[in-house]
């Protein structure tokens, strides 16, 4: 019966839910910084892999679209492309693959958003050291302890919880939460 599953899933999403208003003060901030960053022509850079990968996607197109209203289109994309991810992979091995896209892309009125549920995901790590040497603002979506990645961006969003599935559904809650807000700030 899958029952007993829907039903523990249910109890540790509420759990994470009853603490989700305590992530408001980093989520204003990155809410204010992205504002901050689409007024001087800025963008944003998003990437992730496997479940995060599509989060970032769904991220940078909401933003990018639309999120519940029709204003102005916001820049901001997932470093997602296959043939620049498979090229990057290939001539420079997978680690690479998120770097040598923020080397190309990202300036230092950008913001690069890293998502990675274990915070311990080469390619993203190379992400955010090329993001800093780069001065573009760093913001992480973190699970579980937050890995190699906790400490190392300019605003952190850490959901201490070890079901990846569970933090995904949180990271999510969260950048709909910022998609929202900068719809009702934007034109």
């Amino acid at each position: 019966m899958i029952k007993p599953f829907l039903t523990k899933s249910i109890a540790d999403l509420s759990a994470l839910l009853a603490q989700a208003e305590s992530y408001a003060p980093q989520l204003q901030r990155l809410a204010d910084t992205m504002l901050e960053c689409f007024g001087r022509r800025g963008k944003a850079l998003i990437c992730g892999n496997g479940g995060s990968a599509a989060d970032a996607m769904h991220f940078a197109e909401e933003l990018s679209v639309r999120f519940c209203k029709n204003r102005r289109a916001l820049p901001a994309i997932a470093l997602l492309d296959s043939t620049v991810l498979t090229c990057a992979a290939n001539d420079f091995g997978y680690d690479a693959v998120f770097s040598r896209q923020v080397e190309a892309l990202g300036n230092p009125r950008d913001i690069l958003i890293a998502m990675s549920t274990s915070g311990n995901s080469p390619s993203v790590l190379a992400a955010v050291d090329a993001a800093r040497a780069n001065g573009l603002t760093t913001c992480a979506f973190l699970g579980k302890d937050g890995g190699k990645l906790r400490g190392a961006c300019d605003i952190e969003l850490l959901v201490a919880h070890n079901d990846t599935a569970r933090v995904q559904e949180i990271h999510k809650l969260l950048f709909h939460t910022v998609c929202a807000w900068l719809d009702s700030k934007v034109d």
